[in-house]
């Protein structure tokens, strides 16, 4: 560091600030500058500082550590909710399949002992009475809807569940 200072460093300084150096100065400056040790070392620190604030500017931003840390815990907790799915899928199928095996095994049993299917359903539908939450204007249907509706939610869920797993992701 030098103890006397150039007259004309507020000049270069300015210039170099707004951006101007060399092409926006006088000719007799830039002599000046060539000439003046304080001048040229003041040149070339506000030169080095200029590029390295332009390369500083070019660099992408980062977000900041707050979104990143939100969006890391989104997707831990979609790895998990994943994970957990997996298992409750299997036991949902599982039970699915109990469920059509059982019923089709009281099926089988009903038809081997000469049992009446749908003597039985007319026969459950008035034992349950079911018949109590009809309206009364609707005729009598001898049990025969309690005999199709169970089919039709029957086909209807497995319709479901064929749909879902076809378009389920792999």
């Amino acid at each position: 560091m030098s103890l006397f200072t150039c007259a004309r460093e507020k000049e270069v300084g300015e210039l170099i600030r707004r951006g101007h150096w060399p092409q926006a100065c006088a000719p007799e400056l830039r002599a000046h500058v060539d000439g003046c040790r304080s001048c040229s070392d003041l040149v070339l620190v506000g030169q080095a500082f200029q590029v390295a604030h332009a390369q500083s500017s070019a660099m992408p931003r980062l977000e900041s550590p707050g979104v990143l840390w939100w969006r890391a815990q989104l997707r831990r907790r979609n790895a998990a909710i994943e994970r957990i799915s997996k298992p409750i899928l299997g036991a949902q199928l599982f039970a699915l399949f109990v469920t059509l095996v059982v019923a089709a095994g009281v099926i089988a049993w009903q038809a081997r002992h000469g049992y009446n299917i749908a003597a039985w359903a007319a026969d459950m539908s008035r034992v349950l009475h079911f018949d109590a939450l009809l309206p009364a204007s609707l005729p009598d249907l001898d049990g025969g809807l309690w005999l199709v509706v169970p089919v039709l939610a029957t086909i209807a869920l497995v319709s479901g569940v064929v749909v879902y797993m076809a378009s389920e992701k792999q």
